[in-house]
């Protein structure tokens, strides 16, 4: 029988390491009242935006809005039905139905297109995910607002409503 080597560390004093502790915390605290009491002092510049009713005026095409369906050069949806957005959301909140197109092209649609925005964290996954650049995440939408459930769930038809803002309507080339 071996017998087991046990090396027993002491946890030294805690008493600097306490004061050190105490020490930054009263010097995080000293620069939060420093920059409260320089606010509180001209509190005319500081600047705020009245929203609603001012618009924030640094958002770039960049930050991702509402999501939409986007639309081949002939009208049709542009997506294919393959489920990768759906299979990339970390969140589940895309549901799709597929069915067989009936305009004689050799693809899928989908029958419905789901994204519940409870769930959505919006983090562009399934945009990224999409092959054939058929969801979009660039309406300018960024407030979303409802009394019920039900305004929240995005379903095909309005998704396709969506146009772009940013003047990238139809496609990335």
């Amino acid at each position: 029988m071996m017998q087991k080597r046990v090396k027993r560390v002491s946890r030294g004093d805690t008493g600097k390491g306490g004061s050190r502790y105490l020490s930054a915390l009263a010097g995080g605290m000293a620069v939060t009242l420093g920059h409260m009491l320089g606010n509180l002092s001209d509190i005319r510049s500081v600047e705020t935006l009245e929203y609603p009713e001012e618009e924030p005026g640094d958002i770039t095409s960049r930050y991702r809005g509402l999501h939409r369906l986007t639309h081949r050069e002939d009208g049709t949806i542009r997506c294919v039905a393959c489920f990768m957005c759906a299979t990339a959301c970390p969140a589940g909140c895309i549901s799709i139905e597929a069915m067989e197109r009936d305009d004689g092209i050799a693809e899928k649609m989908p029958a419905k297109f789901r994204i519940d925005l409870l769930e959505c964290i919006f983090c562009g996954y399934c945009v990224e995910a999409c092959p054939c650049d058929a969801i979009r995440m660039d309406t300018g939408i960024f407030s979303i607002i409802g009394r019920e459930r039900e305004d929240f769930i995005m379903d095909r038809d309005r998704l396709l409503s969506h146009r772009g803002a940013f003047g990238e309507e139809d496609s990335r080339g």
